[in-house]
């Protein structure tokens, strides 16, 4: 698999004034790091809360610069946003004037090359990738939660970008939801190839989405190992977008043993926000 997301030794500070002195001091959130991600492949990025998960999404998608090292997207440096990528946040960020439909289409008519017609058409294409497509005329306001994280997943893919970076997508949802939509997402990257970077704070989220799990250190944040991660899908069947997988993999031994072995290196870090319990489920 050739590389096509590198981290090399970032770091990236931030100026902030001290509550004591009121003088501005540099604030260290990420130093070292050093990252690859493979071309189509899915990789999930899990921490503490602060330890710069988010930072790192951001130097990906362009919208801020590395202190120190480099950040390339096939072999070049990124120098700011493009649509080689394409970003899903927590909240949905859809204009609550245009239908589902329509704020797809609001992606493609940003991208350009296509009349209203072919807008259009792409916009059903991927409403129906997402399960959607009897929605198209719905307003935002008039989906739940995790509709509206479909169209924004749908909206985001619509471009056909090379990544797909997400900031914790799922992170507003509830249990039931969240689990049914981390399924359909590993449905729609088998069936689209597209490399994902899935920033999460939750270790289970992390485990059954991930090829692999990239774990950072807490601030400064540092890649502090990456684990592969290999579970047997082979029982899982195409139907229902994947819908039988969490009955074949949550439970196994496998999935937990991945899932302790990520949960120590997350507790043997120093800062103490955590748990000490080993049945507590995610970072704050």
């Amino acid at each position: 698999m050739s590389a096509l997301i590198e981290l090399e030794r970032v770091g990236r500070t931030f100026p902030v004034r001290s509550d004591t002195d009121k003088r501005i001091h540099d604030f260290v959130a990420l130093e070292d790091v050093d990252l690859t991600i493979g071309a189509g492949e899915f990789v999930t990025l899990v921490g503490p809360s602060g330890c710069g998960k988010s930072t790192i999404l951001d130097l990906v998608a362009g919208l801020a610069e590395p202190t120190s090292g480099t950040v390339s997207i096939g072999g070049r440096p990124i120098t700011g946003p493009g649509l080689d990528r394409s970003v899903v946040f927590q909240q949905y960020t859809l204009l609550p004037w245009r239908t589902a439909q329509g704020n797809i289409e609001l992606a493609l008519e940003a991208k350009g090359g296509l009349n209203k017609a072919e807008r259009a058409s792409q916009a059903e294409e991927y409403l129906r990738l997402v399960g959607l497509a009897d929605f198209a005329n719905r307003l935002p306001g008039e989906l739940s939660g995790g509709m509206k994280q479909r169209v924004a997943i749908a909206r985001s893919l619509s471009v056909q970008p090379e990544v797909l970076l997400m900031d914790e997508p799922f992170g507003a949802l509830d249990a039931q939801t969240r689990e049914l939509l981390q399924e359909e997402l590993l449905g729609i990257w088998e069936r689209t190839g597209t490399t994902v970077l899935f920033i999460t704070h939750d270790i289970d989220e992390a485990v059954f989405l991930g090829q692999r799990v990239a774990v950072m250190s807490a601030r400064p944040g540092r890649i502090r190992e990456v684990v592969d991660i290999r579970l047997d899908r082979s029982g899982a069947g195409d139907h229902d977008i994947r819908g039988d997988i969490r009955g074949d993999i949550r439970g196994t031994q496998a999935f937990a043993g991945y899932r302790h072995r990520i949960w120590n290196l997350l507790r043997e870090r120093s800062a103490g926000s955590v748990g000490r319990r080993e049945g507590v489920a995610s970072v704050a």
